[in-house]
């Protein structure tokens, strides 16, 4: 194998530029040229290509963001999107992709070599941390940091003036960024799309909670299973004597300074799919499951869903007492 690309693909997540800084030197270490593709899949079907070295990737390893851009194209799934793509490819003389992103990124890359046979390996890259086939993906521990670092703002004015806050975090289809920071944070109540919780149960615990002497209490929220300004409104309404205020956190969730745990899992994520590529592997994903490096065939990946592990549900509530 002579060259391999790189792009990054979906939502950014802090650490991107870690696994792209591994993938570029581990390769070049082992005698492989790196393209780097800019923009993802839309930057692979436009021939946007430029060339990596290891100084291109100097510097990069405490930047968040992604110095290759991203942007969503789900125009990728058309075939004759793909057929140019692939010829774009192999002009370029490039013998392997490496995609980083979520879920859907590991849809566009499985769908790709599935349709033309062409090499792909995915490091999962995402705040949601929503992706089968490992225990934790690049940036989530990022963006539970940084979530808590804010909510642990928002008890302080919460206890002062024993209110209710509602702190919405992302997570659109899955609450696994929710309830790491919901149990951080010490949270009464988590809400996630995997279990939705009516406004009258919602009301129950917190009337539960004034009755053992609790003088604050903090919802955390995911933007799937709700919106905290609706909530919020809600319980001063139904609840006598409430006062409950709202906080979105938004996009702050997925950017800043990748943390150590991070920084480390980029590294090696990205070391283990130059590896494995070099090791004839042409359809997988680099992960980490306890505290073992794995690859998994990545239609694994795409035909399973990651499930929500029901002891942290209990765990918030033991707490919350």
């Amino acid at each position: 194998m002579k060259r391999i690309a790189v792009l990054t693909s979906g939502g950014d997540a802090s650490g991107m530029n870690c696994a792209i800084r591994s993938v570029v030197r581990s390769a070049i270490s082992r005698g492989i040229m790196v393209t780097g593709i800019k923009r993802g899949f839309r930057g692979l079907y436009e021939n946007d290509f430029i060339q990596l070295t290891s100084r291109s990737v100097s510097g990069l390893i405490n930047k968040g963001g992604t110095i290759l851009r991203t942007i969503r194209f789900p125009e990728f799934k058309n075939e004759n999107i793909q057929k140019q793509c692939l010829k774009n490819l192999n002009e370029a003389g490039i013998e392997a992709l490496v995609v980083i992103g979520g879920d859907g990124s590991s849809r566009g890359a499985f769908s790709f070599h599935s349709k033309w046979n062409f090499p792909v390996c995915v490091i999962p890259a995402s705040i949601d941390n929503d992706i089968s086939g490992t225990d934790f993906t690049i940036g989530f521990d990022t963006a539970v940091n940084t979530a808590l670092e804010a909510i642990d703002r928002i008890r302080d004015t919460a206890t002062s003036h024993e209110r209710i806050f509602v702190v919405e975090v992302m997570g659109r289809e899955h609450g696994f960024l929710a309830l790491e920071v919901a149990i951080a944070a010490g949270a009464e109540i988590v809400i996630i799309p995997e279990r939705p919780l009516e406004i009258g149960r919602i009301i129950e615990i917190l009337e539960k909670n004034k009755e053992i002497g609790k003088v604050s209490s903090l919802i955390v929220l995911a933007e799937g299973a709700g919106r905290a300004h609706e909530i919020a409104r809600q319980i001063n309404e139904k609840m006598k004597g409430a006062e409950a205020r709202y906080s979105v956190l938004g996009y702050i969730q997925r950017g800043g300074v990748p943390t150590y745990q991070t920084r480390c899992l980029a590294t090696m994520f990205g070391n283990e799919a130059v590896k494995g590529l070099l090791d004839g592997l042409n359809c997988f994903m680099v992960g980490i499951n306890g505290n073992s490096l794995c690859r998994v065939p990545l239609k694994d990946v795409v035909s399973s869903d990651k499930k929500i592990q029901e002891e942290k549900l209990r765990l918030i509530e033991e707490m919350a007492i």
